[in-house]
């Protein structure tokens, strides 16, 4: 069964980094895009951000482009989503998630799906 685990969010201050990532296992990894979508309750789920499988192309929402940065190590299985400069409007569940279509920013083509991984931002 393939499962992707979220790790690395908690509670930050505005202007704060952090650096979640996601381990897969039993995933072809390197065949995927790999995205981050971010929900909070009562809203849709947003895309944030997408690599593609060589790690060449990166895609990221206009909300947080310039801020974030998302890159993958393939020998790891595991992608990395460095996020700076964080403000209370990023504040959310970030959902890690696989996407064997290569489409990027579409959730209903992601196929698997981790937890998710809460952030909090204070101001």
């Amino acid at each position: 069964q393939v499962q992707l685990v979220e790790s690395g969010g908690g509670l930050v201050q505005a202007g704060d980094s952090l650096r979640p990532s996601c381990a897969s296992s039993r995933l072809t990894f390197s065949r995927y895009t790999m995205g981050w979508f971010r929900q909070v309750p009562g809203k849709e789920r947003e895309f944030v951000a997408a690599i593609s499988c060589s790690g060449v192309n990166t895609y990221y929402a206009d909300s947080v482009k310039g801020r974030f940065t998302l890159s993958r190590d393939n020998a790891k299985n595991t992608v990395y989503l460095q996020m700076n400069s964080l403000n209370p409007e990023d504040t959310s569940v970030y959902y890690c998630a696989a996407d064997p279509t290569n489409t990027a920013r579409t959730s209903s083509t992601y196929r698997y799906w981790g937890q998710g991984t809460q952030v909090p931002v204070s101001s």
